[in-house]
């Protein structure tokens, strides 16, 4: 049985509308890409633009994704012997300016407070008053305050490893807003760890890495690629810098999480110190390491489609939404009972070890529309139920990952039984997805001119058609030279990602200079 035959009650004029060729989201990926995704922003209801240029305010569907991200993470943070504390958002410039490295890179991002109330002249006009003596910057990041606390809590050997994260807010006041993926304030973690040798620092750096590439890939279903960044893409006053780089499907790279091995320098600005175990006074090292809502827009940008939003089961605020057929009034009773009946069965169920997230959507609202919102909404799958469903003691199924045309009637014993494994269906049909695009649009480049003619445009056949998306990910021999890298980045928009933690040795001429290089690297246009 397929939609155009359900034996529904249906107006003659809704049949019309249904037999129609219906696109959700307008402009699709291939005509306009960035307007498109704030469509789908829009459409599933995720977020919208605050009355504070560049701030947004998260809705209940978005904040829902970011609760199971925080969750998940959560989980594995504490699994990893790290617990949660809170910091102030307000930072001493003086704490900044102890690490020049730090400052230099966050200044122009800073805003900065001078002024602790506000007096109303004789118009009522609100003025700053009471200087402050001393500027606070809000929370761009916290290395320098935590620092202070470190500085504090760490007196022996016996006081480390000291291994906290931060759940917060952070600005950073950029002067190019985009819903999610960058915009003045945002959400995040950030943790924090002080250790007595650097071996042990290092160690976490590439731990905190793994869990980030474990979660990207298994519950986010976004394949990534761990990697080193260079020296010009490194975090501020941070020794190494790591992260995991994402492909989205206009094959640009999305920056999903770091993890900064710090050294001393933030210990030695902070007075981080410990007497180690001879009785001598030593610096501790310390790591940083983060992620924020910027995954939402990644999630976005990895699975959605032209109809709207995708969301991988693990992560999706709804596994599945049951929406009851109600247009006879004399079995609207019976099939509400129904409805929630199998509700109450599939919420008693377990998927990924969480209890199946169910929605019962007994909206009074036309059915086509029902049904198109939560596609756009992205829930993985659909269920609709009327009186005939009933009858036959069935459920008429569609899933997210499929077509919105392909739904088929499936026994309810049968759907009880299999929906986890239906779930894990999507979430690995999403991954696999995923990871096909991003090996279809990844190539070895061996020359400039190649390298040159793989990030350049190439223009359409006609004025009505769009421009052709171009490049991925190149993979190509790179010798470091920073100064190739920042003329790179200014002619083409082109950036260094990674150097990838496997498979990137291949000794060669740089495909920027000449000079002898010894990895390959991931050259990509970003976000």
């Amino acid at each position: 049985m397929i939609a155009d035959c359900r034996e529904h009650a249906m107006t003659n004029a809704e049949s019309k509308q249904q037999s129609k060729p219906q696109t959700a989201i307008t402009p699709t990926r291939a005509d306009n890409y960035a307007e498109w995704y704030q469509q789908v922003v829009r459409a599933a209801d995720l977020a919208e633009n605050s009355p504070v240029r560049g701030c947004m305010v998260i809705k209940p569907w978005g904040y829902a994704i970011w609760e199971h991200m925080q969750r998940v993470l959560d989980g594995m943070f504490k699994a990893t012997g790290h617990v949660n504390a809170y910091f102030p958002i307000f930072i001493p410039v003086s704490f900044l300016e102890k690490e020049a490295a730090h400052v230099d890179g966050f200044a122009k991002e800073c805003a900065v407070v001078t002024h602790h109330r506000l007096t109303a002249d004789k118009n009522g006009k609100l003025i700053p008053t009471g200087e402050l003596e001393e500027p606070l910057v809000v929370r761009p990041t916290s290395e320098t305050i935590i620092g202070a606390s470190f500085a504090k809590w760490v007196e022996s050997y016996r006081d480390l490893p000291l291994l906290i994260n931060q759940w917060a807010n952070v600005v950073r006041w950029e002067m190019r807003t985009r819903l999610f993926l960058r915009t003045a304030e945002f959400l995040w973690q950030e943790g924090h760890t002080a250790h007595a040798t650097a071996d042990e620092a290092r160690v976490e750096t590439m731990k905190m890495l793994d869990v980030y590439a474990d979660f990207a890939e298994n519950f986010m279903a976004m394949p990534v690629i761990k990697g080193q960044k260079t020296e010009g893409e490194r975090f501020p006053g941070a020794v190494d810098t790591f992260c995991i780089e994402a492909m989205m499907q206009d094959r640009k790279a999305l920056q999903a999480g770091t993890s900064h091995f710090l050294g001393q320098n933030f210990a030695k600005a902070s007075d981080i110190k410990f007497l180690d175990q001879s009785g001598t006074l030593q610096h501790a090292w310390t790591t940083s390491w983060g992620v924020s809502t910027r995954l939402v827009g990644a999630l976005i940008m990895t699975h959605s489609d032209d109809d709207g939003l995708v969301l991988p089961p693990k992560l999706a605020p709804a596994h599945v939404v049951i929406m009851p057929v109600l247009h006879k009034p004399e079995t609207a009773q019976q099939v509400m009972d129904y409805c929630q009946s199998l509700a109450k069965e599939l919420r008693g169920l377990t998927y990924a070890g969480v209890p199946v997230r169910v929605e019962l959507d007994t909206r009074d609202i036309r059915g086509g529309d029902k049904v198109w919102g939560w596609i756009k909404k992205g829930v993985p799958i659909r269920v609709e139920v009327g009186p005939r469903d009933m009858e036959a003691d069935s459920v008429f199924m569609g899933r997210r990952d499929k077509g919105h045309k392909e739904k088929s009637a499936v026994k309810r014993a049968d759907f009880l039984a299999s929906v986890t494994a239906i779930l894990d269906e999507i979430q690995n049909s999403l991954f696999e997805r995923a990871k096909a695009h991003r090996a279809q649009h990844t190539q070895k480049v061996e020359t400039k001119d190649e390298l040159v003619r793989y990030f350049t445009p190439k223009k359409a056949g006609s004025d009505n058609e769009p421009t052709e998306i171009h490049g991925g990910f190149a993979l190509a021999r790179f010798a470091m030279d920073a100064a190739a890298e920042a003329k790179l980045k200014d002619d083409l928009g082109v950036t260094v990602r990674c150097i990838p933690l496997e498979g990137s040795d291949d000794p060669g001429p740089c495909v920027l200079t000449g000079k002898p290089a010894t990895k390959r690297v991931v050259f990509a246009k970003a976000y």
